[in-house]
C-alpha cells in the first residue's frame, strides 16, 4: 500500500469519527417517535449527496493530480503541507477550547424538530449534516493522485463513503434488527461521544496532518 493509498484511509477515518457528524448521526435515531424513519432519510440525503459529488469528480477531475514520476506534482505537495498545517491548527485550537454545553443543546434542538420533519427535510438535514464535509475535498485530491478511471474512481469513492457513513450506517442495521437494544446502546453513546470524541478524532486527525506534511515536504524538497 502508498503513502496515498495511506493518506486516503486516514482521510476516510477522519470523517467517519468526526464528533459534529457522530453526533447528528446518534441524536438522528434517538431523538422521536420513529428513529428508524429519520435516521433511513438522513442516511440516504447523506450518501445521495457524497456520492454525487464523487461521481462530478470522476469525470470533471479524473486524475488530474497524478504524477507520471514518484514525485508528487508541485501544486499537490503544496496542497498537502497546507491541509496539514490547517490541521495541525484545528487540532490544537479544538482541544485548548472546551465543549460548549450551548452548542450541544442547539444540536439536540435541531434534531429534535427534525424528527417530526417531512421526509424532504429529512434528506436534505442528512445532506448538509452528515456528509463528510471538510474531508471531501482531500480525499477528492487522494484518489485523483492514484490516476484511476472514472469507473474506478467512483468505486474508490463509493468506499469512501460508505466508511465515512459506517457509524450512522451500522447503527440503522442495527436498530431495525434490535430497536430496543440499539436506541440503549446509543443513548448511552452520546453522553460517551460528548466526553471522548474530539479526543479519539484529534489522534486520526494528527496522523493525517502528519502524513500530509511529510509526504508535501518531500514533494517539495525532492
Amino acid at each position: 500500500m502508498g503513502s496515498v493509498e495511506v493518506e486516503l484511509g486516514l482521510v476516510a477515518l477522519a470523517a467517519m469519527l468526526s464528533p459534529t457528524t457522530l453526533t447528528f448521526s446518534v441524536l438522528a435515531l434517538v431523538l422521536g417517535d420513529r428513529p428508524l424513519r429519520t435516521g433511513l432519510w438522513f442516511y440516504l440525503g447523506a450518501f445521495t449527496a457524497t456520492i454525487a459529488i464523487g461521481v462530478i469528480a470522476a469525470f470533471a477531475i479524473g486524475g488530474a493530480a497524478h504524477s507520471p514520476t514518484s514525485t508528487p506534482k508541485t501544486w499537490v505537495s503544496i496542497v498537502d503541507v497546507a491541509a496539514g498545517a490547517v490541521l495541525l491548527g484545528y487540532i490544537a485550537r479544538a482541544m485548548r477550547r472546551p465543549a460548549d454545553p450551548r452548542r450541544t443543546a442547539a444540536m439536540v434542538e435541531r434534531m429534535s424538530t427534525l424528527a417530526s420533519s417531512p421526509v424532504l427535510a429529512i434528506v436534505a438535514a442528512g445532506a448538509t449534516l452528515a456528509n463528510p464535509g471538510g474531508f471531501i475535498p482531500l480525499a477528492l485530491k487522494e484518489i485523483s493522485q492514484l490516476n484511476p478511471s472514472a469507473g474506478a474512481y467512483c468505486l474508490y469513492w463509493l468506499v469512501f463513503t460508505v466508511i465515512a457513513l459506517a457509524p450512522l450506517g451500522v447503527a440503522l442495521v442495527a436498530m431495525a434488527l434490535a430497536p430496543g437494544w440499539t436506541r440503549g446502546v446509543l443513548s448511552a453513546a452520546r453522553a460517551w461521544l460528548e466526553r471522548h470524541a474530539r479526543a479519539i478524532a484529534a489522534v486520526i486527525l494528527l496522523a493525517l496532518a502528519v502524513a500530509l506534511l511529510r509526504n508535501g515536504i518531500a514533494g517539495l524538497t525532492a
